[in-house]
Order: structure tokens, then C-alpha cells, then sequence
């Protein structure tokens, strides 16, 4: 049964549709990262298994997660917890690991109009892709919110980055360790509520800065 990893701050008003369009067989594992709207409790009440992590940072709670999904080689995914992307997709990403035809799937936003992902966050991550792919050979165009991996061996890899550049590690570390790649298209929708991240300059430029000391 892949467990599913979501970091989530403020997101109570995303978390009772997401949850309840979970597949069959998908444990939902919800990092809270220090919320003030109750975002944990809510992911309690459907269902899904809390983890706290009071350090702020993207890959603290994507690694928090991690911690606490099943061991023994199970698989593991990740996918934010905004609303932007459909559980629906899970097994579309994660069925190539788990059917042992790739180590690492990330799935590629398509966006289903032009309010799920701003323009300027649009080109940031093209121009990420780009360097990924001329780093890693992987024929990749998205640093995809939604991926899937061996979780005994995705620990094994040793990520160090705690803030938004632990995606993008994880894909240049994978690649390093001479993983098998691959990617889906899923959909991208307009996420519940205004975004912390590519919704604002300054969340932008944060995770830009923390991109840049991935790829370094």
C-alpha cells in the first residue's frame, strides 16, 4: 500500500476534498508544518495519519513524512496538499515504480487553465528543466509536485535540503545514483486558497534561491 506524503501550512480549507478522493489501497500521511488554521486536526478527521513538524521548511516536512511512512522498500509519494493536483492521479505515478519500470516518476503539470500556475512560475520551471536535463540525461520537463519512489531506497539517497529545493535534489541525487527516471502527465488545477509560494514574488523568489543551491 504507497503511502503519500503531504507537507501542508494553512491548507484546512483544501485538506476534506482532497482526502476523501483518495484511490483504494493510498495511505495519506499530512505533515503540518506549523499551521494556525487547524489544518492538522482536519486531516485527522479524514482520516489521514499527522505527523507535527514545527521546523518550517518544505523539505523538513517532506522529510518528516518520509520518516513516517512504512519501511521495507514499500513505495512512497509525495504531492501538495492545495488542492492542485488529484489524488485520482496517484496511481498514474506511482505504477511504474511499483511495477519496478522506473525509480523515480514525476508527474508533469498540465495546467487546465491559466490561473493553476502563473506565467512567471511557469518559465522558472522550464528554465529548471532545461539544467535538469542537461545535468541528468533525464528527458524531463517538469520538477513535479507529484512523484514517486522506493522510500528504503529514496532514504538511502540522503537528502540534505530542508527548504524548496528538496525536489530538485532528489532528482539530481537520484540521477547521481544512476536511477532510472521517468515522466507523466497529470493535470493541474487552481489550488483552494492563495499560495505561499508561486503565488507571491517573494515565495517565488524563495524557492528560485533555494533551487539555485540545489543545482550548486
Amino acid at each position: 500500500m504507497p503511502d503519500v506524503v503531504l507537507p501542508v501550512l494553512d491548507e484546512a480549507g483544501a485538506l476534506p476534498a482532497l482526502l476523501s478522493s483518495f484511490p483504494d489501497g493510498y495511505r495519506a500521511i499530512v505533515v503540518d508544518n506549523g499551521s494556525t488554521d487547524g489544518s492538522g486536526r482536519v486531516a485527522a478527521q479524514h482520516g489521514a495519519v499527522v505527523v507535527s513538524e514545527p521546523v518550517r521548511g518544505f523539505g523538513s516536512a517532506c522529510f518528516a513524512g518520509l520518516l513516517a511512512s512504512h519501511p521495507s522498500d514499500g513505495v512512497v509519494c509525495f504531492m501538495d496538499g492545495d488542492g492542485s493536483l488529484d489524488p485520482q492521479d496517484l496511481p498514474l505515478v506511482a505504477g511504474p515504480v511499483v511495477r519496478g519500470e522506473a525509480d523515480l516518476v514525476l508527474g508533469a503539470r498540465r495546467v487546465s487553465t491559466r490561473q493553476a500556475w502563473p506565467a512567471h512560475a511557469r518559465l522558472g520551471n522550464a528554465v529548471l528543466a532545461l539544467a535538469v536535463r542537461a545535468r541528468t540525461g533525464w528527458r524531463l520537463h517538469d520538477i513535479g509536485p507529484m512523484r514517486a519512489a522506493r522510500r528504503d531506497a529514496l532514504v538511502a539517497l540522503g537528502l540534505r535540503d530542508r527548504g524548496f529545493g528538496w525536489p530538485l535534489e532528489m532528482v539530481l541525487r537520484a540521477a547521481e545514483a544512476g536511477w532510472r527516471g521517468e515522466e507523466v502527465d497529470i493535470p493541474y488545477h487552481p489550488r483552494v486558497g492563495r499560495s505561499k509560494v508561486t503565488g507571491t514574488w517573494r515565495g517565488t523568489a524563495r524557492t528560485v534561491r533555494d533551487m539555485a543551491r540545489a543545482l550548486r
